[in-house]
C-alpha cells in the first residue's frame, strides 16, 4: 500500500477537496471510521485543514492538487490523527494554547497493540510523530485571504484547550472535532459545560455568519447545521444517563451512547 491507495480524494466542489483516511483501519478501538482533511483552493493560495495520522506521505498528494498555489497548513488541534504529517510541510499553524503540544516528538506507542496490519508502517518512525519544522501561532479572529475565499479562525475550547473551527465567507464552517456525528471525545466530566457552551456559540455563529454547511473532521464530511442542535440535545441528557455509562478501557473513558453520538468522557 502507498499514499494513493491509503488516501481517498474527493473533489466535493470547485474549491473544496476532501482527503479521507480510515482511522478504523489504524485502530478500531477509537470507534471512528473516517478522518477528514480539507483542502480549500483560493485563487492565489490554498489551505490544508489538518495533516492526518502520518501513516503515509501526504505532501505528494497535496502538491498535485494545489497546482502551484502557495500552501497554508492549519491544525484544528494537536491530537495525533490531525498532526501526523506536520513534519512534511515547511510551516504549520496551530492555536496558541496548543503550540507546545507539537513542538516536540509525539509518542504514539499506544498503537503498537492494534490488530491492524497497516500500523506496522509506524515502525519506521519507532511510533513517534516528528514535530513540525516551523510552527506559527493562531489566535481567535485571525483571518486568511486565499483569493476570493476568506477564512476566519474561531477558538472553540472544549474538545481540547486550543481547538478551533474555520469559518469561510462562503457560508461554510470547518468544525474540526468540535462537532461531528459519531464518537466525540471530551477531556473530562468537568468540561461538559465548557463543551456545551462552545457548541451553543457555534450555533450563534452560524446564525450571525449565515453558515449553510458544516465540514466535520470525522465521519460525514459535509452536513447541515442541524448537527449542532442535535448535539446540544444529546449533551443536555448526559447527566440523566450517567448511571448507564460504560467503561472503555482503551480510551480510559466513560462511554454514553445516543442514536447519533457516542460520548467518550475521559476519566481524569
Amino acid at each position: 500500500m502507498d499514499s494513493k491507495d491509503w488516501y481517498e480524494v474527493i473533489h466535493y466542489n470547485s474549491y473544496i477537496i476532501v482527503i479521507r483516511e480510515k482511522l478504523s483501519e489504524i485502530d478500531p478501538r477509537f470507534l471512528t471510521t473516517y478522518t477528514n482533511l480539507f483542502l480549500i483552493l483560493g485563487i492565489n493560495k490554498s489551505l490544508l485543514v489538518d495533516t492526518g495520522c502520518g501513516l503515509f506521505p501526504l505532501r505528494p498528494i497535496i502538491e498535485e492538487l494545489i497546482e502551484g498555489r502557495e500552501l497554508l497548513v492549519i491544525n484544528t488541534h494537536s491530537h495525533f490523527d490531525h498532526i501526523g504529517s506536520n513534519s512534511e510541510f515547511e510551516e504549520v499553524y496551530i492555536h496558541e494554547n496548543e503550540i507546545n503540544k507539537i513542538t516536540n516528538p509525539i509518542d504514539i506507542s499506544f498503537l503498537k497493540n492494534s490488530t491492524k496490519e497497516v500500523v506496522s508502517q509506524f515502525k519506521d518512525t519507532n511510533f513517534v510523530i516528528k514535530p513540525a519544522k516551523n510552527i506559527k501561532i493562531l489566535r481567535n479572529g485571525d483571518k486568511f485571504d486565499l483569493g476570493e475565499i476568506q477564512i476566519e479562525i474561531i477558538h472553540c475550547p472544549g474538545h481540547s484547550k486550543g481547538s478551533i473551527s474555520l469559518c469561510s465567507n462562503r457560508g461554510e464552517l470547518f468544525t474540526g472535532d468540535n462537532a461531528h456525528y459519531g464518537t466525540i471525545f471530551l477531556p473530562s466530566e468537568k468540561l461538559l459545560l465548557t463543551f456545551t457552551k462552545m457548541v451553543k456559540n457555534l450555533i450563534k455563529l452560524c446564525e450571525r455568519k449565515k453558515i449553510k454547511l458544516l465540514y466535520p473532521s470525522h465521519e460525514n464530511y459535509v452536513v447541515n447545521k442541524n448537527l449542532l442542535t442535535e448535539l446540544i440535545d444529546s449533551l443536555t441528557l448526559i447527566k440523566t444517563l450517567w448511571n448507564f455509562k460504560k467503561h472503555d478501557e482503551f480510551n480510559n473513558a466513560w462511554r454514553i451512547d445516543f442514536e447519533k453520538f457516542k460520548f467518550m468522557i475521559n476519566i481524569s
